[in-house]
């Protein structure tokens, strides 16, 4: 049985923030949740996700708190690296179809997505 599992924010969710500036990505879900309340003012225990970056633009993680803790999902690319939307915001507001697309490789700007991958070992 060959089965693909995906574990993707809801498409529906109105409102992500993409956070532009590369951080730690020693940095665990204490120090980006820090990221969240101290540098940006906003309260990290509403449930919105927050998009983070590496400086390298191949790797990024999503914090959000769902009732009881925080989650942290994590993304590295094997080649390529992730589109970051252009603009000198400091946040930048996209959606839960955005996001997914950003997951999947694309420039949302351009619209153009990563190739996919097809491995046999990880050695």
């Amino acid at each position: 049985m060959n089965a693909r599992y995906t574990l993707r924010p809801n498409a529906d969710l109105p409102i992500i923030y993409l956070y532009r500036q590369p951080v730690d990505f020693r940095k665990s879900h204490r120090g980006l949740s820090a990221i969240v309340q101290l540098e940006l003012g906003h309260d990290p225990f509403q449930g919105i996700l927050y998009v983070f970056r590496n400086r390298a633009f191949n790797k990024l993680k999503i914090l959000f708190w769902e009732n009881n803790g925080f989650v942290l999902y994590y993304k590295s690319l094997a080649e390529e690296k992730f589109h970051w939307p252009g603009t000198n915001e400091e946040l930048v507001t996209i959606n839960g179809e955005q996001l997914n697309w950003l997951l999947d490789g694309y420039d949302i700007a351009r619209m153009r997505p990563h190739k996919v991958l097809q491995y046999e070992s990880v050695c």
